[in-house]
Parts: C-alpha cells; structure tokens; sequence
C-alpha cells in the first residue's frame, strides 16, 4: 500500500469518527429524554393501579370485558415494536426473535392464521410481512418526542376489537430499558388487563441500573386508600381501564425508544473506538512507510556520492 492510499484511508476513517461520534452523543441525549418522560409518567400510573385495587376489593371489576378472559378460539393481536432505522445493534433482532419465540411455543410459527400482527417500527414489518403473517396496521415509530395521543388511539381500537371478541389476548413486544448497556426483549399481556401484567410493566419503567434505578423500590400506590366513587365504581372503572390501557402501551413505546437510542449509543461508540484505534494504527504504518522512503533516499544519495568520489 503506497503513502498516499493510506493517507486517503485516514482521512476517510477519521471523517466516519466525527459522524459516529456526533450520533453517539445524539443518541444519549434522546435516550434521556424518553428516560425521564417515561418516570415523569410512572406515579400516574402507580396510582391507576392502586385506585384499580380498591375497584377490585369492592367486586367492581368482576365480568368486566376488559378483565374477563376470553373462550380459547386460538385468535391472538402481537404488537411489536421495533425501530425504523438500523444501527442499533442487535436490538432489533433479539425483539424479533423474543416475538417468534412466542409464536413457536405456542405452536403457531407455521400456522399464521391464528396471529394477527400490528407493527410499530419498519424493521418489525420487514420481517413479519416477508414470512407472510397478517399485518393488519403498520406504524412508523413514534419518535421520542410522542405525543400521549398517538397510543391512545391505538388503545381505543384494540380495547374496541378485544369487547367484540375477535381476540382471545393482547400481547405486546418490545425492548425493555433495563441499563445503558443492556436492553431486555419482552412479551407481555396487554388484554385482558391484570394486576401483575400491570405491575411488572410499570417495574420495568425503572431500570436497573444507573440513573433513576433508586426509585425502583419506590411502588407506593394507594391500594389501602379510603375512595368515594361518583356517580358509581362502574362508571370510574369504565372510564379508568381504557385510559390506564393507553398509558401502559405509551410506556411501552418510550422504553423501545429508550432502548433504540441507547442501543445505538452503544454501537456508535463501539464504532468510534473502533475508528480510532483503526486510525492509529495507519497513522504508525504511514509513519513507517514513511520513514522506510527516507531512509532509502538517503541510502541512494549517500550511494551517488561515494560512486562520484
């Protein structure tokens, strides 16, 4: 390789430092903001399932259609979410992976009418819509900047299907922020709704590590609360489940779109170590060749003078 195709090679590595190292730093910041908007939700969310305690205490929420399970027809809704971009790892091959895994255990890999499948992320209808499973709505992914809107449009139109029986469950998939360096694929029930489906996605809010992991024994909910229902526990409950569906699957989006961005976090930073490592070590082989060049030169003129003499 001459010195001046490894002069281009450095510049050219160098440049891919600067734009992996500029997306690393991007992606932290947007890993943090959804952070942050997901535990700014979390008491709201304690406190539903608290008041949904005490409904359930008093015998409210017995035969309600959002509670009650459905007779086994083999009808199930996956929603997956995965992101709409690639370098992020292995992210979203280990989501899609956790959502198959599913399928198989429950027999239904080769067997596709029994699944209906909502995508949130391009890469998750990639890969259903090529195995040819029913998509029934594809969603680009929300951004981390989601408005509270978006799934509860989504939530009324899942809790209208599941009324109507068309689905014996809900199931969401998607990755659970756990730690900047670990995302963790997870399948969970969304309908009917129950307390520990609720309980355990409101506890992967928190992640397990690092900033805000202190709050994770923080679960004070007002289940012992004395409450006066008007105009009746029925109707709070009926307004209370719909919306308290919508907030779980809001957080869901937020901890895939925590887990993108600090997934591809990560990737970037590998990349960036990677480049300059990569750079040093051209930088010593054109510093090599460099002086191998000189010091033939000098051999050569240093051969002239003594054939002169």
């Amino acid at each position: 390789m001459s010195l001046k195709d490894v002069k281009i090679k450095i510049r050219a590595i160098s440049k891919i430092h600067q734009v992996t190292k500029a997306m690393e730093a991007v992606s932290a910041v947007k890993m943090r903001r959804s952070q942050a908007v997901a535990i700014e939700m979390r008491p709201f969310a304690l406190h539903a399932v608290g008041l949904l305690r005490r409904l359930t205490q008093i015998g409210t929420t017995k035969n309600h259609p959002l509670v009650k399970a459905h007779a086994e027809k083999r009808n199930e809704l996956m929603i997956v979410i995965t992101s709409d971009r690639g370098l992020a790892g292995s992210l979203n091959n280990y989501v899609l992976k956790a959502a198959h895994d599913h399928l198989v255990k429950k027999g239904w890999d080769n067997k596709k009418d029994h699944v209906s499948i909502i995508t949130i992320g391009k890469k998750g209808h990639e890969y259903f819509e090529k195995r040819g499973y029913t998509v029934i709505q594809h969603l680009e992914k929300w951004g981390e900047g989601v408005p509270m809107g978006d799934p509860s449009a989504l939530a009324e139109m899942l809790i209208k299907d599941y009324s109507k029986e068309q689905y014996d469950r809900v199931m969401l998939v998607y990755g659970n922020f756990e730690s900047t360096f670990s995302q963790k694929p997870v399948v969970r029930r969304l309908l009917p709704i129950s307390f520990a489906a609720v309980d355990e996605l409101i506890e992967g809010i928190v992640p397990a590590r690092g900033k805000y992991s202190e709050l994770r024994n923080d679960t004070k909910n007002d289940a012992d609360g004395g409450y006066l229902f008007e105009p009746n526990a029925r109707a709070v409950l009926n307004e209370l489940l719909p919306y308290l569906i919508g907030v779980l699957l809001y957080h869901a989006v937020l901890q895939a779109n925590a887990s993108e961005h600090s997934a591809r976090m990560v990737a970037m930073k590998s990349a960036s170590d990677r480049a300059r490592d990569l750079t040093k070590e051209l930088t010593l082989v054109f510093n090599k060749e460099r002086q191998t060049s000189i010091t033939a030169e000098v051999s050569e003129i240093t051969s002239g003078i003594e054939a002169m003499r």
